[in-house]
């Protein structure tokens, strides 16, 4: 019903950046809240950031004043720009959105496939 697809990832050195996008495609009526996460081997996925329809945002502690998420309505896609880029930023990132097929229907997550970022030092 539903697809989310990313891009952006890539290989970037510690101090760049990088833009990750992710556009939302199929049955949509309206999108809640959209967000970023990411899971590095041998950790637990965590969420980097997330945005509401409205555009109220939220961050974890290790990337405020580094990434900033927003999103384009119109277009139904999220963005997560990415500076001063750490190593422990590598991770894959996977975006998320939680999506109204119908006025009376709840809102459901979809997932995208996930896309890797790597920072080299």
């Amino acid at each position: 019903q539903v697809q989310l697809e990313e891009s952006g990832g890539g290989l970037v050195q510690a101090g760049g950046s990088l833009r990750l996008s992710c556009e939302a495609s199929g049955i949509i009526f309206h999108i809640n809240a959209m967000g970023w996460y990411r899971q590095a081997p041998g950790k637990q996925r965590e969420l980097v950031a997330s945005i509401t329809s409205g555009g109220i945002t939220n961050y974890v502690d290790s990337v405020k004043g580094r990434f900033t998420i927003s999103r384009d309505n119109a277009k139904n896609t999220v963005y997560l720009q990415m500076n001063s880029l750490k190593v422990e930023d590598t991770a894959v990132y996977s975006c998320n959105a939680n999506v109204k097929t119908a006025f009376f229907s709840t809102g459901r997550d979809y997932w995208g496939q996930g896309t890797q970022v790597t920072v080299s030092s």
